[in-house]
């Protein structure tokens, strides 16, 4: 009898050793450095309308011109998208889907599922825009439902998060929980992993023309100290092209290399840095995401 005591012990041990979660992430978004950083602490290189696709010169909506799958391949780890509904039917579009139809929400979330699939070892972010107040749980929430990404989202412990309370990016790996949704107007709390963008997240301006992006907070709210924000660059340069009145701005693909070399983008980042507690954004929001260094310039801003 005493044999078999200790032949239970070990075995229970055993299984309790086996059935323990086995760290999985040893490489994180790219860098295994990144594995144990808080992801208040990275900088995620960002696309400007993601949705908003095209190579026609003459579609002046345009803000990016390769596809979603391709801008993921390139780095991009934060997708920005605005919201619009087209008679009955949930879509991304620019300003109206007049201007710019980028197609159904929930096709758009399969295809980001399809590569989150297929690249298990990466956290990405969604910053959605809301404009029409649409609701979370009759709109939103089912058209994640439905590509079935709302397994992969994340659901903070409290909420507001600070900066420094965020999980690093291997915890959010190893947990399965790899999908951050913030969303800017409309969140009423009703869907818990939608999160409410600017009590966690602060935005410069936005739809500048000055190329030396200067910096202020812009857009910020909540209880959270500015520092303890989250922060973004809204580093897309656009151009006036009817200068009378409101005026008519349209991305400004010319300069795009530009804007998107390694030096204006860590001239914007110094310029906000003080504003941030002195630290490096955490998402750089560009526009043509395969042109300039943008990439390169995101990962000076992580140490690389």
């Amino acid at each position: 009898m005493m044999h078999l005591f200790f032949l239970a012990a070990i075995l229970s041990i055993g299984l309790s050793v086996s059935a323990a979660p086995a760290k999985r992430a040893s490489v994180c978004n790219g860098h295994a450095e990144l594995c144990n950083r808080g992801y208040g602490n990275v900088t995620f290189l960002s696309s400007h309308d993601s949705y908003a696709i095209s190579t026609d010169i003459l579609a002046l909506a345009r803000v990016q011109e390769v596809d979603l799958a391709a801008q993921l391949d390139l780095g991009v780890r934060m997708l920005q998208a605005e919201s619009h509904m087209d008679g009955d039917e949930f879509k991304f579009c620019h300003t109206s889907c007049a201007l710019f139809d980028g197609g159904l929400v929930v096709d758009y979330l399969k295809i980001v599922k399809n590569w989150l699939d297929d690249n298990p070892n990466e956290v990405l972010t969604f910053l959605f825009t809301n404009p029409e107040g649409l609701s979370l749980t009759d709109v939103w929430k089912p058209a994640f439902d439905e590509a079935d990404i709302t397994d992969l989202a994340y659901v903070p412990p409290t909420n507001p998060m600070a900066r420094d309370d965020w999980p690093t990016l291997g915890e959010f790996i190893d947990s399965g929980k790899r999908v951050i949704v913030f969303l800017d107007y409309g969140d009423d709390g009703s869907v818990d992993f939608i999160l409410s963008e600017f009590t966690m997240l602060w935005e410069p301006p936005f739809d500048s023309t000055d190329s030396s992006f200067p910096c202020s907070v812009n857009r910020i709210s909540g209880p959270l100290s500015t520092e303890d924000h989250l922060n973004m660059l809204n580093h897309n340069l656009d151009i006036n092209i009817i200068p009378i009145g409101d005026g008519v701005l349209i991305p400004d693909f010319a300069a795009a290399s530009k804007t998107n070399s390694i030096s204006s983008i860590l001239a914007n980042a110094y310029g906000c840095s003080g504003l941030a507690g002195g630290v490096s954004p955490n998402f750089v929001m560009l526009d043509f995401v395969d042109i300039g260094q943008g990439l390169a310039a995101v990962n000076l801003l992580n140490g690389f």
